[in-house]
């Protein structure tokens, strides 16, 4: 087996070791195998069966030598986590022994229990048969000992039960209506263009020990309950601070996995909130980025155990600090070398950019709601609109150098700017260098960023395989509408100028330089601008089956109608779960360990307070501090009843959108009435005796 301690190499000389990558394919697979792959993965093409054993046989070689003895179709169904279903290569000889075998077959497709995963109503438990389906694009690799066989899955029927396949569907219909207008300007060369995605993966690390004490991080990823600590980011020391040792530990053996599993991590720093940190890797297409961050969520969580370390993956663990969330930096290039979004020198006069980014501007406009309901969770609803998250409000930050070209171009005036600006720092030792053409607007939630779009609504925990789905077909869309009213035409500046003035006008609304966070924009943005502010997941997940909605995804085959319905009421029933599953466990804690807590210390200064009256001293200070307790106890006993009875008469709603509203108006509402006052009573009660891990443990004990 070959020799995986990369602790004495060179990045270079293990990066991808477990991959089946390119590379292993060319030493590996007869010439006409491996040219028929590459097609596949470069062009979009359908693999050959005929070339399956040949290149299964391979992968099987390949994997044993570094230790595998199982494969597995790993895939993403509705969960949002990954799932697979191991099985050895192991097959009985007639002697009793067994050999080692991998078919084609095995290779191509497999089967899973489909009715154990959501489906939104799509499949009932006794229909249970669903396959999993190579994906040639995305390579396999070795991890844990088993081979690792990226697949879409689906249902008997047919019918989509996971986030790869639309992804994969989005990726054909953009490039398709790309390739289009690339043809308009005279580009022969181009046969495919990709969309990349680099998702910046924020997340927090605290000590493992404090982890396994509180009954709601380990059940709900969050804290249900904490008092605020005396310091959170407020003096916004630790952003971009000195790495801590035991946290530098961590990300140099995060580092090491990632890259071995070809992997691009690239970036590594201290977020804002006290143990957040961020991971960013570089761009790569997009159902590959996808699955790097599937499994870069799995590899964090893993390795962060072995430093006695716990990874939080959800949008918001602490109140009151930063949220996290994932940064969707997307952008387009075609196979012959070209971004195109890149404005290059002079984007007044670069037509073809122009061309795209009225497209996606439009797009943006006209789908608002689509890109929003792509963010929604409920873990997320606590994160969207404060601290570095954007608001629900979907808008467009173009910087104010392309807002003015825009509106010279519908002004039909011509726009002069400052060629070769540069930045002048003001001290003589320091060089001066070239100022960007855009400033970075951290509130916005769909930014121009360069060459490239950054959609910042998206969750820590959350897939990205929804909201570049959503995000393609729209631009699919818009880039479809363009062409359509394009080919064919004489004059096409002339047209395409028309064209680009009459997108501009209908649809600068949406664009947006400004603070995000402020009453002023969201009163403009609703009442002036009429965007949609859709502030939670029950406002948004409706939009997924609205006329338009259908109309989009069938018109290019990304959703049909039932998968649609299946999807949205798959989400309301995991909004409604994770709401409920919240309320137990805050239900659970107040009565086994807050209630008893606090009538203990209660008693305990009663008892001060007998001791001293005993002996003739006025117990005053025990006598306020026992009735404000007392009062304090039976305030949260109160509101633990009432979250009680709402609980149970959430039970008795209709499943989808009447329960999912139930849990936000009511059950959801009443959890935070119930945590002001257990916030309140922890300020209260001697630390020794609060059973809850506090904030200053959780936030600052990671060294």
């Amino acid at each position: 087996m070959a020799d995986n301690n990369s602790s004495a190499k060179n990045v270079s000389d293990y990066f991808g070791c477990n991959v089946f990558s390119d590379k292993v394919m060319r030493e590996r697979l007869p010439k006409d195998v491996y040219k028929s792959v590459q097609r596949t993965k470069k062009l979009g093409t359908a693999i050959d069966k005929n070339i399956a054993d040949v290149v299964a046989n391979a992968m099987k070689d390949w994997a044993i030598e570094r230790g595998a003895t199982h494969y597995a179709h790993w895939f993403q169904p509705l969960t949002g986590v990954s799932a697979e279903k191991h099985d050895a290569f192991i097959n009985p000889t007639s002697n009793g022994e067994v050999i080692l075998e991998f078919s084609g077959k095995e290779l191509v497709k497999g089967e899973a229990d489909a009715s154990s995963f959501p489906s939104g109503g799509l499949r009932s438990t006794f229909e249970a048969r669903g396959y999993t389906a190579w994906d040639p694009t995305s390579s396999a690799f070795v991890k844990d000992n088993s081979l690792y066989i990226p697949t879409a899955f689906c249902s008997y029927t047919g019918e989509v039960l996971d986030k790869k396949t639309p992804l994969l569907r989005s990726m054909e219909v953009v490039s398709e209506q790309a390739l289009r207008i690339l043809r308009l300007f005279g580009n022969t060369t181009a046969t495919r263009v990709t969309t990349t995605v680099g998702p910046e993966q924020e997340y927090f690390l605290i000590d493992k020990k404090y982890f396994d004490a509180r009954e709601d991080l380990v059940i709900t990823g969050r804290t249900l309950f904490g008092a605020k600590p005396p310091k959170g980011q407020e003096l916004e020391d630790h952003y971009y601070g000195n790495i801590k040792q035991r946290v530098s530990d961590y990300m140099k053996d995060l580092d090491e996995e990632l890259w071995k599993l070809g992997i691009y991590a690239k970036t590594k720093h201290n977020e804002v909130a006290p143990s957040q940190h961020e991971l960013a890797p570089i761009f790569t297409t997009s159902n590959i980025a996808a699955d790097h961050n599937q499994l870069t969520m799995e590899i964090m969580k893993k390795t962060a155990i072995k430093h006695g370390l716990y990874c939080l993956l959800h949008e918001k663990p602490f109140a009151g600090v930063n949220g996290s969330g994932k940064h969707n930096n997307w952008s387009m290039s075609s196979n012959d070398g070209q971004n195109l979004l890149d404005p290059g020198d002079t984007p007044q006069n670069n037509l073809q950019f122009l061309t795209f980014l009225c497209a996606i501007i439009k797009g943006v406009h006209e789908y608002a709601p689509l890109l929003r309901l792509s963010a929604a969770s409920a873990g997320n609803d606590h994160r969207l609109g404060a601290n570095e998250a954007p608001p629900a409000v979907v808008s467009v930050f173009i910087g104010s150098d392309l807002e003015a070209v825009l509106n010279a171009l519908e002004a039909g005036k011509k726009y002069t700017t400052v060629a070769d600006q540069e930045f002048e720092i003001g001290v003589d030792a320091l060089p001066n260098f070239p100022k960007d053409t855009t400033d970075r607007n951290r509130t916005s939630p769909f930014a121009f960023t360069g060459n490239k779009f950054e959609f910042r609504m998206l969750g820590s925990s959350d897939s990205i395989s929804c909201a570049n789905t959503i995000l393609n077909t729209i631009v699919a869309e818009e880039l479809c509408e363009f062409a359509d009213a394009l080919e064919g035409k004489e004059n096409f500046e002339g047209e395409l100028k028309k064209l680009l003035v009459k997108t501009i006008r209908e649809h600068k609304d949406v664009i947006f330089n400004g603070n995000g966070y402020s009453d002023e924009w969201i009163n403009e943005a609703v009442n002036v601008r009429h965007l949609p502010n859709l502030v939670s997941t029950v406002d948004c997940l409706p939009d997924y089956v609205k006329p338009y909605s259908i109309q989009l995804f069938e018109k290019f085959k990304v959703y049909s109608a039932a998968e649609l319905h299946s999807r949205t009421e798959a989400l309301l029933e995991n909004y409604s779960k994770v709401i409920n599953i919240e309320a137990l466990t805050m239900l659970e804690m107040v009565k086994k360990n807050i209630i008893p807590a606090c009538l203990t210390y209660t008693k305990d200064i009663c008892d001060t307070g007998a001791s001293k009256q005993a002996i003739g001293i006025t117990p005053v200070l025990e006598k306020e501090l026992a009735e404000k307790l007392s009062s304090l106890t039976a305030d949260i006993y109160k509101e633990t009843k009432i979250l009680e009875e709402k609980v149970i008469a959430a039970q008795g709603k209709e499943d989808g959108l009447e329960a999912a509203r139930y849990y936000r108006d009511e059950v959801f509402s009443q959890m935070q009435t119930l945590r002001a006052i257990v916030d309140e009573t922890e300020t209260n009660v001697s630390e020794d005796r609060w059973p809850l891990t506090s904030y200053s443990k959780l936030l600052f004990s990671v060294e």
